[in-house]
């Protein structure tokens, strides 16, 4: 590799260009960002000036220009540093507009990366966009949307892992302290399937205009396939609510922001009963109420402390809501063809922030 490379930095503390002369060969580079932790484990693309460069052009604004601070180590997430994780995930230059975009919102208090850096629970970032552009820069939303094969979704939500761990310094065994974590933490995204969707997208729920482009980002503990073919509205939101009912959970616990991925094909069974968003996620809301004494002793103590303001003093066979309300609930449409949807129990402690972005002169 040329001696002009720039490196990851091996301490988030500093934003200045440090250049690495690496021997040429791809193993050996590999090896090197291995040995200084800068690395997910996945072989990298070495993050040469023109690789980097080519990403910096995407964006205005100067290599040093610091775009957030990224917990927990809080470290400077500088242009130049999201524009030489990316290059290492893979990015095509068209991306970093997006990538930029989901530093600000990872960044965002309501997300509280503090907690989802530092935590033994498994959470992962799922990286979601919305807009025109989501189509325009091949981001996929339908047929195995959160499986391999796409470089947009592969590449960008692995882009968000790396500066998670090389500017805000959360390195497995030490400040990330997930007891297993999950697979969803190498690369988490695809976008909205808006073209099959009966309701308006999830970014146009959020405020934004439905030709705005938007990538939001969203802790969530994993996903769960709800596989059911029956064809009544009411029918099919039980069997979701009851898969939604966990007692070991954090959204139970604090109160939490569930998210479910429906496929087209069920979002369409509830649309076609007359149902809009807002009643489904009522209907869920009601039908996911758990009894408090499903939870464990410890973990129910938990509970009266975390949400004692909103339920009061709580008794063994109190319902406990998932939500503080109904609309905290959050359906997204995606997927192919099938009688599929996917529970991603959220976090908890952390709410999905959205930010606006542009391409070149989008």
């Amino acid at each position: 590799m040329s001696p002009s490379s720039p490196s990851s930095p091996s301490s988030p503390t500093s934003p200045s260009r440090r250049l690495i002369d690496v021997e040429d060969d791809l193993e050996a580079i590999n090896t090197h960002y291995q040995a200084e932790h800068w690395s997910d484990g996945l072989p990298m693309v070495p993050p040469t000036l023109e690789r980097v460069n080519r990403m910096l052009n995407q964006c205005p604004g100067h290599a040093q220009d610091i775009v957030a601070h990224l917990a927990p180590a809080f470290g400077p997430a500088t242009l130049e540093l999201i524009a030489v994780n990316a290059v290492m995930a893979g990015c095509p230059p068209e991306l970093m507009p997006v990538l930029v975009a989901a530093v600000k919102a990872l960044a965002q208090p309501a997300f509280n990366l503090q907690a989802v850096q530092a935590t033994t629970n498994p959470v992962a970032v799922w990286v979601l966009v919305n807009g025109p552009l989501a189509q325009n820069l091949g981001f996929n939303a339908g047929v195995n949307c959160l499986g391999e094969g796409t470089v947009a979704n592969a590449t960008l939500g692995r882009a968000v892992r790396l500066l998670m761990r090389n500017v805000g310094g959360a390195l497995p065994g030490e400040m990330d302290r997930a007891t297993h974590g999950q697979p969803g933490r190498m690369s988490f995204c695809c976008a909205e399937n808006v073209t099959h969707s009966p309701w308006e997208s999830f970014h146009q729920e959020r405020g934004f205009d439905k030709d705005e482009s938007v990538v939001s980002v969203v802790a969530v503990e994993g996903t769960m396939n709800m596989n059911s073919h029956s064809k009544d509205a009411l029918e099919l939101l039980r069997i979701f609510a009851l898969t939604m009912i966990h007692p070991p959970s954090n959204e139970y616990t604090h109160g939490g922001e569930p998210f479910l991925m429906l496929s087209p094909e069920h979002a369409h069974i509830l649309a076609s009963a007359g149902l809009s968003k807002s009643d489904v996620k009522a209907h869920l809301w009601q039908m996911s109420k758990m009894p408090a004494h499903y939870m464990g002793r410890r973990d129910f103590e938990r509970l009266q402390v975390s949400r004692q303001a909103e339920l009061g003093e709580l008794g063994p066979d109190d319902l406990l809501p998932i939500t503080v309300s109904p609309k905290e609930i959050q359906l997204v449409v995606a997927g192919g063809a099938g009688t599929h949807t996917v529970y991603l129990p959220c976090f908890g402690n952390s709410r999905a922030v959205s930010v606006r972005f542009k391409v070149g002169s989008s």
